[in-house]
């Protein structure tokens, strides 16, 4: 199901395109937050605040959804803020950040084992008509990044596992431990500054509030992957709204709509 939510944009202009990786791409850490909202919930009951497990959770699961596809210590701040607010002394985000690791790891090691052992093909944790887009994008010689706010050295661990580095010709980035250097939207103004490409020349694709907004903020066209993992057949409703909200224009569930999406983007065919 494709929704037109601005009918009559195009990606005409398109010379780079931006992807998101988890949940965009990618269904290898599909269910993170469930990992991560119960642990933060966990930790502010500890603190004993009166306030109930459902406002806590409300709380918790609207400002890891804000913050989603930014780096993943940008939660943990907020986190720790939170905690602060309530009279608590929280550690250091870093360290927030280490532990939700040590739970996900734990949850998604047998998908990274059965990967890496050919156990399973790469479309097992494909969005669905992921690697069909992919291609039909490299072919039309785009300049395609993957960045995502997942560590780097995982991501592309992960992409690789996937085989879909290759369609983005090194242009692969993640999370770095000194987390001001590097985001998407560090990496959108780069390029408009280097002169490589203006605003309207990008097409991005991401599940996330952040990156729809980076790429909407500049002028270019955004296309919502509103995915409810991890099957993807359908929109997740409380996704579409929030992407929709920050400029999506136009909401997929998965990529199977591609006989639409792609004629609506390239009106005019291959430019």
């Amino acid at each position: 199901m494709l929704e037109f939510v601005r009918p009559g944009v195009s990606a005409e202009r398109t010379r780079v395109v931006i992807f998101d990786f988890d949940g965009t791409i990618s269904l290898i850490r599909s269910g993170w937050v469930d990992t991560m909202v119960p642990m933060m919930v966990e930790i502010l009951l500890d603190l004993k605040t009166g306030e109930s497990e459902q406002s806590l959770h409300a709380l918790v699961e609207d400002f890891v959804a804000r913050l989603t596809g930014q780096q993943t210590i940008y939660q943990m701040i907020e986190f720790a803020r939170q905690i602060e607010l309530r009279g608590g002394t929280p550690l250091d985000p870093l360290r927030y950040k280490k532990m939700y690791l040590e739970r996900l790891h734990a949850k998604i090691a047998y998908r990274i084992e059965e990967l890496r052992a050919g156990r399973v093909p790469p479309e097992k944790y494909l969005v669905p008509g992921a690697r069909k887009l992919l291609e039909d994008l490299y072919a039309r010689g785009f300049k395609m990044y993957l960045a995502s706010g997942t560590d780097q050295e995982y991501m592309r661990d992960e992409a690789n596992l996937l085989d879909v580095s290759r369609y983005f010709d090194g242009r692969v980035y993640g999370a770095l431990d000194d987390y001001k250097s590097f985001s998407k939207k560090i990496l959108i103004e780069r390029l408009i500054k280097s002169a490589e490409c203006d605003g309207p020349s990008f097409l991005g694709f991401g599940d996330g509030y952040v990156e729809i907004q980076n790429v909407k903020e500049v002028g270019g066209v955004a296309v919502g992957v509103a995915t409810a993992e991890p099957e993807c057949k359908v929109v997740d409703e409380w996704k579409r709204k929030r992407l929709i909200g920050v400029g999506a224009d136009f909401i997929v569930p998965n990529f199977l709509c591609l006989d639409k999406l792609l004629p609506a983007l390239f009106p005019n065919g291959k430019h």
